[in-house]
């Protein structure tokens, strides 16, 4: 893959609808959530930074209004947030805790 190509997918997935699932329980421990899947019956602490993020996707929005919203409230490098949050996204689709919306 060249340089390129890999940009233009990244560009592709930083434009994404994502949204939290709903059939989770959310609790909020000393400032960091806490969730529990219904669905496969496991505990997740998301800590500061992923709290953060999970209050930014209650509603769809794209990856790319994420990074932007995290940047704005910590000073952080643009690349590195989003590798931050491309790479802890993509877990919690693993997981099946958010959805990508078509």
């Amino acid at each position: 893959m060249t340089k390129s190509q890999a940009i233009t997918i990244q560009a592709l997935l930083m434009e994404q609808l994502i949204v939290q699932d709903q059939n989770n329980i959310v609790s909020d421990m000393g400032g960091e959530k806490v969730i529990l899947s219904i669905e496969n019956g496991k505990y997740y602490n998301l800590g500061v930074m992923g709290s953060q993020i999970w209050d930014l996707i209650k509603q769809p929005v794209t990856i790319s209004q994420v990074v932007e919203g995290l940047l704005q409230q910590f000073d952080v490098a643009k690349e590195m947030c989003e590798e931050q949050v491309l790479s802890f996204l993509t877990h919690l689709l693993e997981e099946r805790l958010i959805h990508i919306k078509e």
